[in-house]
């Protein structure tokens, strides 16, 4: 689509107030979503859009416009609009954008779109079926089908002409078990840069089983028990605690902004030297993954810590520019309609050598957590707070009766310095991760973990 315009006159336009450097983002994707719920497909939504939106900065602030109406007048207009906007020293480079490269992308063995929408809708109900006939005592279940595809260019002023593609498709089940006045939540996603062969490893039935049966197991755990106790996090918990007792106050705008509790800490130790904490965009089909990101800076893999010390961030060019250093290819943005920002891609806690059941059998007594619920954290102290979806506690070195309610609270470098083994194992998670307003594609990623002492919140 750019190349039909005059794109360097468009940058120009933008830089004729000012500035050091200028990009253009062309976005056109379309997008199905389907939801299940109490046996009736509630929501069918699919539907198309593409945009462009045009930035400068200026003496290190942004100034950013965008429109869905695409010609080469409407871009000069919107150029216009953002160079009315910014002030400073005059723009005097040549741009050449006669060299385009355009990202390979990762294989996708069946495309969405190829997918017929009756498919799609019958997968919700098979997942929807199979959960309510596991067992009388589920009362509620609702299945989610989501998929997107999008293109993009990016244009700057530096002469970088990138186009990319991206795919994306998520499946997710929650089930609630009810007995009495007790109420229990399962839920379990498969997703990631992929199509439709996503249900290759694990079917829709499959997946709404499980959560099904998260569920009807909590409804007859007892009262998870309070304090400071020895916690071992499974590898198929999730990457819950890198992404948040860490993953948020190493991405670079926080830390220059003195929001978060890594900031100046570089070649510190910040971690136990049994913790590598890594970034990495480049791990093929990961949901956090692409082959450039949205500054068209292409993908990386970024040791932010390493054996415990902390050896930088991840950058967007913007907070690249405010420290002097080269962006960390983690420029990214919900849509054409928001400005890119520093943001995670495939954050994880890199393995270690430790067998997990050698870490369960080093536990006396303690907390086995299987799978992580939601969590939040103050990034300038570092605070956070876990919620556990399935937990277990360890007697005697085994993993023994399962605990409901607990919670899993303490401050991210301390925290991270009383992790004591590391398991030989990988497991990850997706989500999606909100910073500033906008949501992007995520994966997080630890092994087994076992933490020496961490306050568990309790209802017993």
């Amino acid at each position: 689509m750019l190349e039909h315009f005059d794109c360097a006159a468009i940058l120009r336009r933008a830089l004729s107030g000012g500035g050091e450097f200028a990009d253009i983002y062309f976005e056109e994707g379309s997008s199905t979503a389907i939801v299940c719920e109490d046996s009736k497909i509630e929501r069918v939504l699919a539907g198309a859009d593409r945009g462009v939106g045009i930035r400068v900065i200026s003496d290190l602030r942004t100034a950013y416009a965008f429109t869905n109406e695409i010609s080469e007048s409407s871009l000069l207009a919107l150029a216009e609009t953002v160079s009315r906007a910014v002030k400073g020293k005059k723009f005097d480079r040549v741009i050449d954008l006669t060299r385009k490269i355009v990202g390979t992308g990762f294989p996708i063995l069946l495309p969405p779109e190829d997918i017929p929408l009756k498919q799609k809708i019958a997968t919700v109900s098979a997942a929807d079926l199979a959960a309510r006939g596991l067992d009388g005592k589920i009362r509620q279940v609702t299945a989610m089908y989501r998929d997107g595809t999008a293109k993009a260019q990016i244009v700057n002023s530096c002469g970088e002409f990138i186009e990319t593609a991206r795919t994306g498709t998520v499946f997710t089940v929650q089930a609630i078990a009810a007995e009495g006045s007790l109420v229990q939540t399962g839920y379990e996603a498969i997703g990631g840069g992929r199509g439709f062969e996503i249900f290759r490893t694990m079917g829709p039935e499959e997946l709404a089983l499980a959560a099904a049966r998260r569920s009807l197991m909590m409804l007859g755990a007892r009262k998870a028990p309070g304090g400071a106790m020895a916690v071992v996090l499974s590898s198929e918990a999730g990457g819950t605690m890198v992404h948040e007792a860490i993953g948020h106050g190493l991405e670079a705008d926080l830390a220059q902004a003195g929001m978060s509790v890594y900031a100046g800490k570089a070649e510190t130790q910040v971690a136990s030297p049994l913790v590598t904490v890594i970034d990495d965009a480049t791990i093929a089909n990961a949901r956090g993954s692409f082959s450039f990101d949205d500054e068209g800076t292409p993908a990386q893999r970024t040791v932010l810590v390493e054996n415990g010390i902390l050896k930088g961030y991840m950058y967007d060019r913007l907070s690249a520019m405010k420290d002097g250093c080269l962006s960390t290819g983690n420029g990214r943005r919900e849509s054409y309609q928001t400005k890119p920002i520093a943001r995670m891609t495939n954050t994880l806690i890199a393995p270690g050598t430790t067998p997990p059941g050698e870490i369960i059998h080093s536990v006396r007594e303690g907390l086995f957590v299987k799978k992580m619920g939601g969590g939040q954290v103050n990034t300038v102290n570092g605070d956070f707070v876990f919620e556990v979806s399935e937990g277990y506690l360890i007697a005697n070195g085994e993993i023994a009766e399962p605990v409901r309610g607990a919670t899993l609270t303490g401050n991210g470098p301390d925290v991270l310095n009383k992790i004591t083994m590391v398991g030989n194992d990988l497991g990850f998670g997706i989500g999606t991760c909100g910073k500033e307003g906008q949501g992007v594609p995520v994966s997080d990623a630890q092994p087994t973990l076992l933490i020496s002492e961490i306050t568990v919140g309790g209802t017993a």
